[in-house]
């Protein structure tokens, strides 16, 4: 294919914080091209937005459905090549399965539902219809979390004994989805975000960034949420315990209501044979220590890392590379997915979270939902199959 792949994007309209971020990350390697969007339920947003974009109007849609319908009318060389969905979590099925339904192939935001059954229909019409989806778990396209992972695959910690991962925040600390606050108002309504605001936001990276670099699944947990701040309707705090298949322990602490804490997701992973320690907010460094041995400070970029911490960086050692950099690695796979599906030569794997990863993470949600609830607490992962 000697073009650039074509996008549209539902959602991301003037005020919206996410929007931006994806299409900056897809735009960084020169691939990907924004030509259509449905920005907002609101048309003169959405206008305003395609506007802003200089985008051609009349391929600014009203509504997510009219967008669907009318690119999958035009010309397979002018029509779009996927969709990029940054919505509220309410609407990330709805719009998947009219663009999927119509041809398209799918990149969403997490969470990928409002329920586990939600995500399973979901994932259904994925198969059926052959489509690529990636699902934007952001923080596994860090190179030096991919060098994380790398090393438990390698063996060098040995059997994994316990993972801590937590992700505080403070900026719930008020109530201030009764201010107007837009990305506060729809993370705290149960009929825009789910059951579940903290961990449903921000636990579902941490448990996503524990099995990525693990590869271990969950096989009970025992949850606590609670909800401080008096008037919200979802938990603004979470903290869990985990069992894992195999016997190794976990521990996750999610909150947004950690006064001071900006965004400082955060996982330790002990084995028998060594540790590893990776903090977001310092995400070009990995500390790695050897039993017996002298910790290891390990950098992004430079030539000790693995082959696959170093495909994912662009810069030499010693320029910072983050979050922006972390998001156009999951849209770089996928166009690369995507690119070969379209020449009709796909190949094995392709290194970004899939269907299956969003159905894991709805059913994490649901599990931790069903424990806080519980009185027996120790609550069996429910059934992803």
């Amino acid at each position: 294919m000697k073009r650039k792949l074509r996008y549209g994007m539902v959602g991301g309209g003037q005020n919206a914080f996410i929007g931006a971020v994806h299409r900056m990350a897809a735009a960084l390697d020169g691939q990907i091209e924004l030509v259509a969007g449905a920005f907002s339920s609101d048309p003169k947003n959405s206008r305003v937005t395609g506007e802003q974009l200089f985008l051609d109007p009349r391929r600014v849609y009203g509504s997510y459905e009219e967008m669907a319908k009318a690119e999958a009318a035009l010309p397979e060389g002018e029509r779009i090549d996927f969709v990029s969905i940054v919505t509220p979590n309410h609407l990330h099925v709805p719009v998947a399965m009219a663009f999927l339904k119509r041809g398209f192939h799918v990149v969403c935001d997490k969470p990928l539902a409002l329920s586990l059954r939600e995500a399973k229909a979901l994932r259904e019409t994925v198969r059926r219809t052959g489509k690529v989806f990636a699902l934007t778990h952001n923080y596994t396209g860090y190179p030096m979390v991919k060098e994380a992972r790398e090393l438990v695959r390698r063996g060098q910690l040995g059997r994994i004994l316990k993972i801590v991962a937590e992700y505080p925040q403070g900026w719930l600390l008020d109530r201030i989805e009764a201010q107007g606050h837009k990305q506060a108002e729809w993370r705290s309504d149960p009929k825009r975000a789910g059951a579940s605001c903290c961990v449903g936001d921000i636990g579902t990276h941490a448990e996503n960034l524990a099995r990525y670099i693990t590869g271990l699944e969950i096989e009970s947990l025992c949850a606590e949420f609670t909800t401080f701040v008096p008037g919200r309707k979802l938990e603004d705090d979470a903290n869990l315990l985990v069992r894992y298949k195999g016997g190794a322990k976990g521990i996750l602490y999610a909150s947004q209501v950690s006064c001071g804490e900006e965004n400082n997701l955060n996982i330790r992973v002990y084995g028998t044979k060594g540790s590893l320690f990776w903090r977001q907010e310092h995400p070009n460094e990995l500390k790695f220590q050897p039993k017996g041995e002298p910790a290891r400070i390990l950098r992004r970029g430079n030539d000790y890392v693995s082959d696959v911490a170093k495909k994912f960086t662009r810069l030499p050692f010693g320029h910072p590379e983050a979050f922006i950099e972390a998001f156009a690695n999951i849209y770089l796979e996928a166009a690369a997915a995507i690119r070969d599906h379209i020449a009709g030569k796909r190949k094995g794997h392709y290194d970004f979270p899939t269907i299956d990863d969003g159905v894991y993470g709805m059913a994490f949600i649901e599990t931790a939902v069903k424990s806080a609830k519980s009185n027996s607490k120790w609550t069996r992962f429910m059934n992803v199959k």
